[in-house]
């Protein structure tokens, strides 16, 4: 489950900010939470603020590229198989993670594809109006480890109490 914030609306012209992805499974212990310095000198002042950084404070993170290396090891260290994105807007979310991967490190270890939990509750409840994030149990904070928590959360609802088929290994 990855969550990601931005200070802009699409990767190369801007810049995601932070990132956050946790492992599904019953402990939700593994965690991985990236900072990443601006690679544009646009940004858009109230996209930024989400994340609750000042420009200045990003200026002094992480390279951009590192930050992928260790997101794509601990990817691996965590995977059995070919790793599986999910997240709440995958739409948002994975544009940049795939972005940052072929741009800084060229691959993507989750390859071409993405879920969105989003749907995955529509199609589980029949509803297309039906939202999930009343399965949250962490507060939806903006900060990317307690947004993909909380959604790692409802996602192990939906396959612990809902009978959502998926496998978690």
């Amino acid at each position: 489950m990855v969550d990601i914030e931005s200070d802009g609306p699409v990767p190369g012209d801007y810049s995601m900010i932070s990132f956050g992805a946790v492992l599904v499974d019953d402990s939700l212990d593994k965690i991985f939470y990236g900072k990443l310095k601006p690679i544009s000198e646009k940004w858009i002042p109230q996209a930024l603020a989400v994340s609750g950084h000042s420009r200045e404070e990003t200026m002094g993170f992480d390279e951009p590229k590192d930050v992928m290396d260790k997101f794509a090891e601990w990817v691996k260290q965590n995977s059995k198989g070919q790793a599986v994105f999910i997240s709440d807007n995958n739409g948002f979310d994975w544009m940049f993670i795939c972005w940052y991967f072929h741009h800084f490190i060229d691959k993507n270890p989750f390859g071409h594809s993405s879920q969105n939990l989003g749907s995955l509750y529509k199609g589980l409840v029949k509803d297309t109006f039906k939202n999930f994030k009343h399965l949250r149990k962490t507060k939806h904070t903006h900060h990317p480890v307690d947004d993909a928590k909380g959604n790692a959360e409802a996602l192990l609802t939906m396959k612990n109490e809902m009978d959502l088929g998926i496998s978690l290994k």
